[in-house]
């Protein structure tokens, strides 16, 4: 990293809106840039100032449209490089293709190492990340990764509503350590949903719930939703076992307008999620509310930019991140 201090903070198509809170919290203007999409659908991306010698931090999720956000956070990449940045840090709040993590039938590709190779290829030197479906694609790359975490955020949003006689709901085992988090921050119990997914087509069934939960209201914890069917599964299971109110917490949400109507139509009382994927259809949805973790991701890049440890971000966010998040 370059000794002069300067943040030069750039966004990608998908991350404007979230640049825009990331540059009001460390007060500076997010650098020029530019993306054009051809009509055959060719990416064509632009700086539009210098950065030679500079330690730029470029913004983009891998979101709702991941193949084309993906391509064009190596574009970037290249572009910056190119441009003599002294060095590059990816910063994607949302890392789409970190579910394809292990090879768990024959003849398929691990997508979240070939991305994380080749985001390295492209010239990235860091990687600021945000609670990635399996915490292990940490070692798929070789450069450093920080992977924060929104739980400590969304937890002190949950406080806030005060809700009694509170358990923690895992949606399946494999979500269960993280929901424990959870549970600790909020001093609650924890149960956990029998979940089987038969196939990768989306759909899940939820055959039981461990623990108990009748006469108490439930928060289900999960890292993201695409289709909203394994909450509203868990949910409509819950109120089954007497659980009086059902809350949902995701790190991500990339609902389609399909997903929300479920969620509205669902024992859903309220739906808890943050900004790291920009999706316009829940905007309009009454049972979402949005946690902006932008100030976090700010936080972070300014911490690397001046060589302060990140790892105080991991368990509890700083209470001026809270207050300027919620």
């Amino acid at each position: 990293m370059s000794d002069n201090g300067e943040i030069k903070v750039f966004s990608g198509s998908s991350g404007k809106l979230f640049t825009e809170r990331v540059c009001q919290y460390l007060g500076v203007e997010a650098g020029e840039s530019e993306v054009i999409t051809f009509s055959e659908g060719n990416i064509f991306v632009r700086i539009g100032e210098t950065v030679r010698d500079k330690d730029v931090f470029l913004v983009q999720s891998i979101g709702l449209q991941p193949n084309d956000q993906f391509v064009e956070i190596l574009f970037w990449l290249d572009a910056f490089k190119r441009a003599s940045a002294n060095s590059v840090t990816a910063v994607i709040p949302y890392f789409g293709y970190a579910k394809g993590d292990k090879k768990d039938e024959p003849r398929v590709s691990i997508r979240a190492r070939v991305c994380a190779e080749s985001i390295e290829l492209a010239g990235a030197d860091r990687v600021v990340t945000m609670d990635l479906h399996s915490p292990q694609i940490q070692g798929f790359f070789k450069k450093p990764v920080d992977h924060l975490l929104a739980q400590p955020l969304l937890s002190e949003y949950v406080k806030t509503l005060e809700i009694e006689k509170l358990v923690v709901v895992s949606p399946d085992a494999g979500f269960a350590k993280r929901a424990r988090l959870y549970a600790d921050y909020l001093n609650a119990p924890v149960a956990i949903g029998d979940k089987t997914r038969q196939a990768h087509d989306e759909k899940a069934e939820v055959l039981e719930i461990i623990g108990d939960v009748r006469g108490k209201n439930a928060l289900i914890v999960d890292d993201f939703s695409i289709t909203g069917r394994t909450i509203v599964d868990v949910a409509r299971t819950l109120k089954e076992k007497g659980v009086e109110q059902v809350y949902a917490c995701l790190s991500h949400l990339l609902l389609n307008r399909e997903g929300i109507r479920r969620i509205e139509e669902s024992p859903v009382q309220l739906l808890f999620c943050t900004d790291s994927v920009y999706n316009k259809d829940i905007l309009a949805c009454r049972k979402v509310r949005v946690i902006s973790i932008a100030p976090l991701f700010a936080e972070a890049i300014k911490r690397i930019n001046t060589r302060k440890s990140v790892s105080v971000l991991f368990d509890r966010v700083p209470l001026k991140v809270l207050d300027r998040s919620i």
